[in-house]
């Protein structure tokens, strides 16, 4: 399965000689692993935030990867290379850590929910589940959610972020 640029709509691009970067905000939940394990590209301080220039490709790309939610992607700008990698390299909804890979069952219909305890940060559920809450009912189909952990939330039971603002440590 090739990524299709389209389901980037709304996200940034960012751009050095041999790869582009996506950064799609709506799925970001601040885990901090970009900036905090190469500040010199991603910088949240910075505007824009992200510096291709600041660091070799392959760091970029071994960070990018490390990215636990479908916030960050990238692809080669050379196509041939694209292709050459593989579209399961290329898919920025599988993870590429073995500790944060699910094994599924090519087979099977179902698909399973994996639920991550981000340091200092959000819970983050993947996969296909329905979620309660305050009497509402909220479908998640092959999608991502953050649920606060730090109560000061405006959105609650979503993350929005405010964790890092309120300095909480969990």
């Amino acid at each position: 399965m090739e990524r299709n640029d389209n389901q980037f709509s709304g996200g940034r691009r960012y751009k050095n000689d041999d790869i582009t970067v996506y950064w799609k905000p709506s799925a970001c939940v601040h885990a901090s692993y970009c900036y905090r394990e190469l500040l010199e590209v991603f910088d949240p301080s910075r505007r824009p935030w992200v510096d291709m220039n600041g660091s070799t490709t392959e760091k970029i790309i071994e960070v990018v990867n490390l990215c636990p939610t479908e916030a960050l992607a990238w692809k080669w700008n050379d196509e041939e290379k694209n292709e050459s990698v593989g579209s399961d390299q290329l898919n920025h909804i599988k993870f590429r850590r073995p500790e944060l890979m699910n094994s599924i069952d090519p087979d099977s219909k179902e698909q399973p929910v994996s639920v991550k305890i981000m340091a200092d940060g959000p819970i983050v559920i993947k996969g296909n589940f329905t979620l309660l809450y305050n009497g509402t009912k909220k479908e998640v189909h092959d999608s991502m959610i953050s649920i606060c952990r730090c109560g000061v939330s405006d959105h609650m039971p979503f993350c929005d972020g405010q964790h890092r603002k309120a300095g909480f440590i969990g």
